[in-house]
C-alpha cells in the first residue's frame, strides 16, 4: 500500500529538524543486517535539499564502516571514502572487493556511503522500495506504475535527488569524519561517482590527502559521449576489440578471415533465422555483443560465438551466457544491492543526456536508422528516449569542473564502452589545465569499464604507488 503523499514522498524519513545542519561525527554501531560481519553502521540525517529557503525536511543517508586490518589497538594508517557508480548504485558495489581494496589500501579503513536514493538511503519512491516491500529494495510488479505515478504528480521532487545535493551530502559526511583520525583521508570513485566527487570538489576544497577516479566520465557538455551516443561508444570499442582479433595470430586461427567480415556475415545470418534468434538474449544480437565488452572472459569468447553461430550452434552462447552471470556473481549480492532505476532515469536525462537539446524532434525510427550502421549496439539510447519521469533543472555547476583538485589519479581501460578512454582524456587534460595539483592518468590497456573490478592487479599497483607518493604507470590488463 501506499504511503499517502502529504509534504513529500519522504514522509518516512522527513523530521523537522534545522536546514543548516552542522558536519558531526557519524555515531556508529555494530551493524544488524549480517552483511559483513563486523562492520558498523550509523545513518546520518541531511537536508533534503540544500537550497536557500527549501524549507526543513531532511533524509537518511547509511553509511558503512569496514575496521582496518591493523593489530587490535593500533590506529588506521589512513581512511578511504568509496563512492559507487550506477547512477543507482549502493556502497554494497564494494562489498565482494574489500580483497582487492585491502590489498590496495593496507591498513586502511573504509567508509561506504550509500547516496540519496539508493541502498539503505532514503530512497526515490520510499513504499514501493522499502525493504519490506513485495520487491524489497527493487521495484516489482505494479510498485514500478505506482513509484512512476507518484513521481510524476510531484516532479520538483526529482531536484532533491540532483547531483548537487549528493556532492554536498558527501561533503557533509566527509567533513563530519575528518576531526575523528589525524590519519590521511582519500576519495575514491568509479564511473558515475566519478561525477558525483568532481561535483563535490567543485563546491569548495575538503580536506582531503588524495582522490583516484576509476572509469572518468567524460566531459558532460561534449556530443560525442553524450549517453544518447552510448551504442556509438560501444561499436567503436567493439571494432577495437575486432582490430586487436586481426593483430593476434591465436585468435586469427579461430576467426579465420577477417573478424569484421565474420562480424558482419553473423549478423546477417542470426536476423534471418527466426529459430536463432529467438536464442540470443532480448533477441538483438548487437546489443548483447555490446554487453560483452563489459567483462573480458565473456569479451575473450567473441570469435567462438560467431564461428558458433555461424554454424547454428549454441554451445558458445551457453557458455558466453554463463560467464556474464558469474561476473554478476562476482560481485555479491544483499537487499542493500538492487539498482534504483528511478534514480538512473532522473539523473540520466537531468545531467547526462544532451539528445533533447541537440535533437529534439529525435525519434526511434531515426535511432533504428543511426544503429544500423553499427556492428555494436547499447540499450540505454532507446530506454532514455522513452523518458518517463520527470527531471530537474541543470544549475550552474553543470559542465563545469573544479578550480582546482587535490592530488589526483585516474584509472581508465583503453576498451572501456561506458566511459570512453578518449573522454577521460579529455577531462584529465581540462583539470590539469586549472588546477596546481596536476591529475595523473594511468591507461589500462584493453581494460574495460570499472577497473577495480576488471582489473584487479592493475588496480592494486597503481593505488599502492599513488599513496606512496611514487608516479604512476601503464598497466595491461
Amino acid at each position: 500500500m501506499i504511503t499517502p503523499l502529504r509534504v513529500s514522498l519522504f514522509a518516512a524519513f522527513a523530521f523537522t529538524l534545522p536546514l543548516t545542519l552542522q558536519a558531526a561525527p557519524l555515531a556508529w554501531s555494530p551493524c544488524t543486517d549480517g552483511v559483513l560481519p563486523g562492520s558498523l553502521c550509523a545513518t546520518s540525517m541531511v537536508p533534503a535539499s540544500y537550497e536557500q529557503n527549501a524549507g526543513s525536511d531532511t533524509l537518511a543517508l547509511f553509511v558503512r564502516k569496514i575496521a582496518a586490518d591493523v593489530p587490535a589497538g593500533s590506529a588506521p594508517k589512513g581512511t578511504l571514502w568509496l563512492v559507487a557508480g550506477g547512477p543507482g548504485e549502493s556502497g554494497a558495489s564494494f562489498y565482494a572487493l574489500m580483497p582487492t581494496l585491502r590489498r590496495s589500501f593496507p591498513g586502511f579503513q573504509f567508509l561506504l556511503p550509500d547516496h540519496r536514493g539508493t541502498g539503505n538511503s532514503a530512497r526515490v519512491c520510499p513504499a514501493e522500495e522499502a525493504a519490506d516491500s513485495p520487491g524489497g529494495r527493487a521495484l516489482a510488479g505494479a510498485e514500478w506504475a505506482s513509484c512512476f505515478a507518484s513521481l510524476n504528480k510531484h516532479p520538483q521532487l526529482a531536484s532533491q535527488f540532483s547531483i548537487t545535493n549528493a556532492a554536498r551530502d558527501l561533503r557533509t559526511l566527509v567533513k563530519g569524519e575528518a576531526g575523528v583520525s589525524a590519519q590521511p583521508v582519500y576519495l575514491y570513485g568509479v564511473s558515475y561517482g566519478t561525477q558525483l566527487v568532481l561535483r563535490s570538489l567543485q563546491l569548495g576544497p575538503l580536506a582531503v590527502k588524495g582522490v583516484l577516479l576509476d572509469s572518468l566520465v567524460p566531459p558532460q557538455t561534449d556530443p560525442r559521449w553524450d549517453l544518447s551516443q552510448r551504442s556509438q561508444v560501444v561499436n567503436q570499442v567493439g571494432l577495437q576489440v575486432l582490430a586487436d582479433c586481426d593483430a593476434d595470430a591465436a585468435c586469427q586461427a579461430v576467426a579465420g578471415e577477417p573478424a569484421q567480415a565474420l562480424l558482419r556475415r553473423v549478423l546477417a545470418k542470426v536476423q534471418a533465422d527466426p529459430a536463432l534468434l529467438a536464442k540470443i538474449p532480448g533477441k538483438n544480437l548487437k546489443n548483447f555483443l555490446g554487453s560483452m565488452l563489459d567483462v573480458p572472459s565473456a569479451r575473450a569468447r567473441l570469435i567462438a560465438l560467431l564461428r558458433d553461430l555461424e554454424h547454428g550452434g549454441d554451445t558458445e552462447l551457453a557458455a558466453v551466457r554463463a560467464s556474464l552471470v558469474a561476473a554478476a556473481a562476482s560481485l555479491g549480492s544483499s537487499a542493500q544491492s538492487p539498482l534504483s532505476i528511478p534514480l538512473v532515469s532522473m539523473i540520466s536525462n537531468s545531467e547526462n543526456n544532451l539528445q533533447p537539446t541537440l535533437r529534439p524532434a529525435w525519434t526511434t525510427a531515426e535511432l533504428d536508422q543511426e544503429e544500423s550502421a553499427l556492428l555494436f549496439t547499447s540499450p540505454l539510447p532507446r530506454m532514455l528516449a522513452g523518458g518517463g519521469l520527470p527531471t530537474y533543472p541543470r544549475d550552474a555547476y553543470f559542465g563545469q569542473l573544479p578550480a582546482n583538485v587535490p592530488p589526483m589519479l585516474v584509472l581508465q581501460g583503453t576498451h572501456d564502452p561506458k566511459t570512453p578512454h578518449a573522454g577521460a582524456l579529455a577531462q584529465v587534460q581540462s583539470l590539469q589545465a586549472t588546477s596546481s595539483n596536476r591529475p595523473a592518468l594511468v591507461s589500462v590497456q584493453q581494460a574495460p569499464h570499472f577497473i577495480l573490478w576488471t582489473a584487479p592487479a592493475c588496480f592494486e599497483q597503481a593505488s599502492l604507488r599513488f599513496i606512496a607518493g611514487q608516479p604512476a604507470q601503464d598497466c595491461v590488463l
